[in-house]
């Protein structure tokens, strides 16, 4: 069973190839992911090539599976609570500014929690609102009309 870390989504698929850290003295460090099936809750359960039998199974117990950077998706970065909390977003149409202060993992889309001078404002990350989280400085997005910021106490 894998769970996903750090409130980013679960990554693991099928045909992904996966370091697992810390690895056997003796072994293979790769592995490829066999299968993967998950309830949407709970995490994965996944099935690697070279791991055969619940003991060997057993050993992987408490590890980390990293993947290459080259096989996360390109949007991974709009999910990464660690980069995003903090960060200054700016409304391409009105030029308000405001802080992201947490990112809600949802079940069809992560929602960003927005705080300014305007009050609280919660932000639907989706193609049409964010397109790209820049290296540096403010994200731009696009608040949908009808959308209100909410006056904080």
């Amino acid at each position: 069973m894998t769970v996903p870390v750090h409130g980013l989504p679960s990554l693991v698929r099928e045909g992904l190839d996966v370091a697992v850290v810390p690895p056997e003295l003796r072994g293979s460090r790769w592995h490829t992911v066999v299968s993967c099936s998950s309830d949407g809750r709970s995490g994965s359960l996944v099935a690697l090539d070279g791991v055969g039998d619940l003991a060997a199974a057993e050993r992987l117990v408490g590890r980390h599976l990293l993947a290459r950077l080259s096989d996360l998706p390109e949007d991974l970065a709009l999910h990464d609570a660690g980069r995003l909390v903090g960060r200054e977003v700016v409304d391409e149409r009105s030029g308000d500014t405001a802080t992201i202060a947490e990112v809600m993992v949802g079940p069809a889309n992560d929602v960003w929690v927005l705080r300014g001078s305007r009050g609280e404002l919660l932000l639907p990350v989706i193609d049409d609102v964010v397109s790209e989280v820049p290296e540096n400085g403010p994200v731009v997005v696009r608040i949908p009309a009808g959308l209100e910021w909410e006056a904080t106490r």
